[in-house]
C-alpha cells in the first residue's frame, strides 16, 4: 500500500526523452507497487527505511510526445514531456507557516494549490520549481523535551549539550511525519505525481534562520544534529535521492553543497544551495561556489537560463535597517532574518560576486537569464541593467500557503526600495510593481507561471485576493 507519493523529480530532457525519478513511500514489508513506463516494467529500489516505512525510488525515461506518462498499480499518470516548443513552468515557495502548520485544515491552507492544480488540468505544466521552505520544520525542536529545553536557552549556553540517539530518533520521526503530511496534501499531491519537480531548500526546511545565527548556536551538537536529520530528509523527499547516493543532477562531489542543475531543450535551470555551508559571514562555501559555477557552464550559448535563488538576489538597501537595529538591543531577534538576505552587510562582497557571475553568464553566453526567488512572503519583481544593455530580471513569488504578512511589511519595503541600491558600480537595482499593480510589494499568497511561447519568455503572478497579473515580457 502506498502511504505517500508518487512524486516526480526532473532529471533533464532532450528532444527524444524526459528523465525523472519517481518516489513512493510504503509500509515496510509491503510489496513494492507495480510500475510501468512505456509498457515496460520498471523496478523500484529502496532509498531508505524510516519509521516502519520504506522509501522507494525508480528511474523513468519518458518518451517525448502525446500520451506520455507512467502506470502505477494500475493507475495511469499523464506527464507533459515535450519541451521543444511552447511550454509553461510553475514556481512555488513557502509551503507552510512557522507555528501550527500541521494543525491547519486543507480548506483554507491550500487555496493556491487548488488554483494551481486547476490551471495544470486546463494547460499542463512541464516543470514545477520549488524555491525553498517546502517544509516548515521550526517545531521539530518540540519533538523531544531535552531539545525543547536547548531551544529555550540563550544561544551562548547551547553548545555544551549533546545530541543523543534518543533526540535523533525523536527529531527524525517528527521530520518524517511532516513530510508525509506535506506530500499528501490533496491538490499538491495531484501535481507532485504529474509534474516533475526541481526543489532547493531554505532555512525553514531545517529551522528558522539556519546559518545566520551566532556560531555558538550553529556549531552546537544539537543544532548540527538537527541539520543532519533535515539534510537526510531533504535529500530523500525533495531531491529524490537516497541514503547512499545523491542524484546525478547534484554538482558537488563532496556532498557539502546540494546545489544541482538540469538541462532541457533551450533551457537550463540552476539551483544553488544557499543553506548547507551558510555562516553569519558567508552564504556559500568553496564547494557551493564551485557547484554554482559548474551549473552556469552547463548551458549552451544563446539558450535561456533560470537561476533559483532561495533568497532574492535583487533587493532594497537592507544594510540601513541592520545599522539601525544594531543600536536597538530588543531588535536582536530580527538579526538572523536580515543576515539571511544577500543585501546584508555581512554578505556584501559575496553578493557582488553572485551578481557578477550572473551578469558574466548572461552577457558572455548571449542568453536571457532570469532569477526566480521566494522567501519573503510577498510578490515583487526587480531589474538590473547589464553591461551590454540587456536586463537581468528577478521574479519573486512567496508564499503558496504561508499567511500573508501585515500590511506594514510591504509598505515599509516599498518605501525602502525608493532609496535604490547598486552593489555593482553603474548597475542600479530597480524594485518595480507587478504588471497592473501600483505597489512594488504585494502581500497576497501567490504563485508564478513562466511561459515560453514562440521563443519569447513571459511571467504572470497568480495572487490570492487580486487575481492574475498581465504577462510581463522577459525579453532584453
Amino acid at each position: 500500500m502506498i502511504v505517500a507519493g508518487p512524486v516526480l523529480f526532473a532529471r533533464g530532457a532532450d528532444a527524444a526523452d524526459a528523465r525523472a525519478t519517481l518516489l513512493v513511500v510504503t509500509a515496510e514489508g509491503a510489496m513494492a507497487p507495480e510500475l510501468e513506463c512505456g509498457g515496460v516494467p520498471v523496478t523500484f529500489r529502496r532509498a531508505a527505511t524510516l519509521e516502519g516505512h520504506a522509501v522507494l525510488t525508480a528511474e523513468l525515461v519518458l518518451p517525448v510526445g502525446p500520451g506520455a506518462g507512467y502506470t502505477l498499480d494500475g493507475t495511469f499518470y499523464p506527464v507533459r514531456t515535450d519541451m521543444t516548443g511552447d511550454l509553461r513552468l510553475a514556481f512555488v515557495s513557502c509551503n507552510g507557516q512557522e507555528h501550527g502548520d500541521g494543525a491547519r485544515g486543507h480548506d483554507g491552507r491550500d487555496v493556491m494549490w487548488r488554483r494551481l492544480k486547476a490551471e495544470h488540468e486546463e494547460r499542463p505544466f512541464v516543470l514545477m520549481l520549488h524555491g525553498g521552505d517546502q517544509l516548515y520544520a521550526d517545531e521539530a525542536v518540540e519533538s523531544h523535551p531535552d531539545v525543547a529545553r536547548w531551544a529555550a536557552q540563550e544561544p551562548g549556553r547551547r553548545q555544551d549539550l549533546p545530541f543523543t540517539p534518543q533526540m535523533e530518533a525523536a527529531v527524525s520521526a517528527w521530520f518524517f511525519q511532516r513530510y508525509m503530511d506535506t506530500l499528501t496534501q490533496p491538490a499538491a499531491a495531484h501535481l507532485f505525481a504529474r509534474v516533475p519537480s526541481l526543489m532547493i531548500w531554505d532555512d525553514h526546511d531545517i529551522f528558522d534562520g539556519w546559518g545566520s545565527h551566532p556560531q555558538a548556536l550553529q556549531e552546537s551538537a544539537i543544532a548540527q544534529g538537527i541539520f543532519r536529520v533535515a539534510r537526510r530528509m531533504f535529500v530523500l523527499f525533495q531531491l529524490g535521492g537516497a541514503d547512499d547516493a545523491l542524484p546525478q543532477t547534484c554538482l558537488d562531489p563532496t556532498g557539502r553543497s546540494l546545489a544541482h542543475a538540469a538541462r532541457f531543450p533551450g533551457l537550463t535551470i540552476s539551483l544553488p544551495d544557499l543553506r548547507s555551508e551558510r555562516q553569519p559571514d558567508r552564504v556559500m562555501g568553496p564547494e557551493g561556489w564551485a557547484a554554482f559555477e559548474r551549473s552556469l557552464a552547463l548551458a549552451p550559448e544563446g539558450e535561456a537560463m533560470i537561476v533559483v535563488s532561495s533568497v532574492p538576489a535583487l533587493g532594497p538597501r537592507l544594510s540601513l535597517v541592520e545599522a539601525v537595529m544594531d543600536r536597538m538591543p530588543r531588535a536582536q531577534k530580527y538579526e538572523d532574518d536580515l543576515r539571511d538576505q544577500w543585501q546584508s552587510r555581512g554578505h556584501r562582497e559575496e553578493w557582488r560576486r553572485f551578481l557578477s557571475a550572473l551578469e558574466r553568464e548572461a552577457v558572455s553566453g548571449h542568453r536571457p537569464l532570469v532569477v526566480i526567488s521566494g522567501e519573503i512572503h510577498l510578490a515583487t519583481r526587480a531589474e538590473m541593467r547589464l553591461e551590454d544593455g540587456t536586463t537581468l530580471h528577478q521574479l519573486v513569488a512567496s508564499g503558496i500557503t504561508h499567511p500573508k504578512p501585515p500590511m506594514a511589511f510591504p509598505l515599509a519595503l516599498s518605501l525602502l526600495s525608493r532609496l535604490g541600491e547598486s552593489p555593482l558600480r553603474g548597475r542600479p537595482i530597480r524594485i518595480l510593481p507587478l504588471p497592473g499593480r501600483r505597489m512594488p510589494y504585494i502581500a497576497d499568497r501567490n504563485y508564478l507561471v513562466v511561459t515560453r511561447r514562440g521563443g519569447a519568455w513571459s511571467a504572470e503572478w497568480e495572487l490570492e485576493e487580486t487575481g492574475r497579473t498581465p504577462p510581463l515580457p522577459l525579453s532584453a
